[in-house]
């Protein structure tokens, strides 16, 4: 196979050097070497903050029209590499191929999304309590910026960060997760073929206690915007607290799905076995435990047992049919095992999977379900992110509320039923960011995508996801009405 080997993008160039460090990409499917990208050290990080710190004054300058322009030269450019784009992101992470095209284009679509804001975000006048004054709050932009992106929807973060950032006026410095850093050198390649200014767009990869933790601690960064895990996310709230700036951090979920005896259980069972096996479990926002109501308790249990045994999985970009591909690393593979090997001895059964695949070409797990669980158990409080599904039962609609809150993520819930009261309440008293009723987990770019407790602080998309990307200046004009 031929190895690729990738370089970092600083100041519109890529950065060549001979005795550089590399960290080895696998293709999860494989296990096979597939690509190696420089294991960047603090200097180059200092190097990318400082482009685009020399780069920020002058972009924001620009009418905010222009740098959306900019933006649709970018999303023109992954339109026109969809199909490459798609089975590069397969090949590192180890997602289905359809769902690979999906968050190309979600991506694009995304960033024009982000352009349609030029003309319609905006300040205020505010009354003032003197005569011959006007009070102005302006919205402006925080300067230098840094996403640190994970690696389950590494190519859309991209954008997710990127997008608001630059239609605001601020200029970014994005780092990919060594897992996988494919897409993301593949994504500066693109914008080093469209005409965005030097310094606008940078990328470095490295570990995170290095490049990443200058990327947050660095006193010419305003806002640092990462996604991963809680213990990461501490680590850079420390980091940031240096110098007091801007933190927006998504931080995981252990979505809860309530299922109510008068739900359609078919659309329900559909929902949810989609929601857990997305991705081969390892989406933030996706169900990951169940309760259902007592009465229908057993018929569920056993129907999403014959859906979950029925799903595939394989090589992706060998097997066009699979439902999911593999997990995206051995060390995933091995915490989704240990979690459910350590319920298993607990007294908790296994309905179908509950085991790492006899395949070893990859890393994968069999789609598993699972029974006579309870509420305290690891399973139930820790995110898994395996293709996992805990169902416990519940007796009323204020013992399932109980349940579901009870944990200290908070991110994404759902519920079914066909009780308009009962989605009303659960719309009202369920701690979750986000709750999604008789539909599946995903969220729309126009929305907000944000959580409580530990799934993080601040929020990504719609208005007040480019709101994240904007600090507020008020100007106080005193004015002299003799004045001629």
């Amino acid at each position: 196979m031929n190895v690729k080997n990738y370089q970092m993008y600083i100041n519109g160039e890529f950065l060549t050097s001979n005795n550089q460090d590399v960290i080895e990409v696998l293709n999860p499917a494989t296990k096979e070497i597939i690509s190696t990208i420089p294991n960047g050290t603090v200097q180059q990080a200092q190097m990318a903050i400082d482009a685009a710190y020399r780069a920020q004054k002058s972009w924001e300058k620009l009418p905010a029209i222009q740098r959306a322009n900019y933006l649709r030269e970018i999303s023109n450019q992954i339109r026109k590499n969809a199909d490459f784009l798609a089975e590069i992101i397969t090949q590192e992470q180890g997602k289905i191929l359809p769902l690979a095209k999906v968050e190309v284009d979600f991506t694009a679509d995304y960033i024009d999304y982000m352009a349609e804001w030029a003309r319609r975000y905006e300040g205020e006048i505010l009354q003032s309590d003197r005569p011959n004054e006007n009070i102005f709050i302006f919205k402006q932009a925080i300067g230098v910026t840094t996403g640190i992106l994970p690696w389950n929807f590494p190519f859309f973060l991209i954008a997710r960060k990127m997008a608001p950032a630059l239609l605001t006026g601020n200029t970014i410095v994005i780092k990919p997760s060594v897992e996988t850093p494919n897409n993301a050198f593949e994504f500066a390649k693109l914008i080093h073929q469209t005409s965005l200014p030097k310094g606008v767009f940078n990328l470095v990869s490295g570990h995170g206690r290095s490049v990443g933790n200058e990327l947050a601690s660095n006193e010419k960064v305003g806002l640092v915007s990462f996604t991963g895990s809680v213990e990461t996310g501490v680590k850079i709230m420390e980091a940031a607290s240096k110098n007091i700036i801007k933190v927006s951090l998504e931080l995981g979920g252990k979505a809860p799905a309530i299922v109510m005896k008068d739900a359609d259980i078919t659309e329900a069972i559909k929902h949810i076995k989609n929601s857990r096996i997305i991705n081969t479990g390892q989406v933030c926002n996706c169900a990951e435990r169940v309760y259902v109501q007592k009465d229908i308790y057993q018929e569920f249990v056993d129907k999403m047992t014959q859906a979950i045994s029925k799903v595939t999985y394989g090589n992706p970009l060998k097997q066009s049919n699979v439902d999911m591909g593999p997990l995206v690393s051995q060390s995933s593979l091995e915490s989704v095992a240990n979690m459910v090997e350590r319920a298993l001895k607990n007294g908790v059964k296994a309905t179908t999977g509950g085991k790492i695949s006899s395949d070893t070409s990859g890393y994968y797990y069999e789609p598993t379900v699972l029974i006579d669980v309870k509420q305290d158990m690891e399973i139930i409080q820790k995110e898994i992110f395996g293709p996992v599904l805990p169902i416990l039962p519940f007796d009323t609609f204020d013992e399932a509320i109980e349940l579901a809150n009870d944990c200290e993520y908070g991110l994404t819930s759902s519920i079914y039923t066909k009780d308009i009261d009962i989605a009303m309440r659960a719309s009202k008293e369920l701690k979750f960011g986000e709750t999604y009723i008789n539909r599946e987990n995903f969220e729309a770019m126009q929305g907000f995508h944000a959580g409580f407790r530990k799934s993080g602080i601040g929020g990504a998309d719609g208005k007040h996801g480019l709101e994240e990307y904007l600090q507020t200046h008020v100007v106080y004009l005193q004015y002299n009405t003799n004045a001629k």
